[in-house]
């Protein structure tokens, strides 16, 4: 099942907030509750989504450790 595109459009909003009030000297940011959930579901989104993903690639690394190679030595004759 391939993952789906997420909408981080709430992270977006809120760095071009950050950077708006930086560059403004704000001292603080305010944003409604309704944002505020927004950004908070976005986030718990994009970190399950991470989290998924390491966890699949730590399964598909430890599959790998237990993988046999074997080596022929013939003392460099086919040089």
């Amino acid at each position: 099942m391939p993952n789906e595109p997420l909408n981080t459009m709430p992270i977006t909003q809120f760095l071009q907030q950050v950077k708006s009030a930086d560059l403004g000297n704000s001292k603080e940011i305010k944003m409604e509750i309704k944002t505020a959930k927004r950004l908070a579901f976005c986030l718990g989104e994009v970190m399950t989504r991470l989290e998924g993903d390491l966890e699949k690639i730590l399964m598909e690394q430890n599959s790998a450790e237990n993988e046999t190679v074997t080596l022929n030595v013939d003392g460099g004759a086919n040089w």
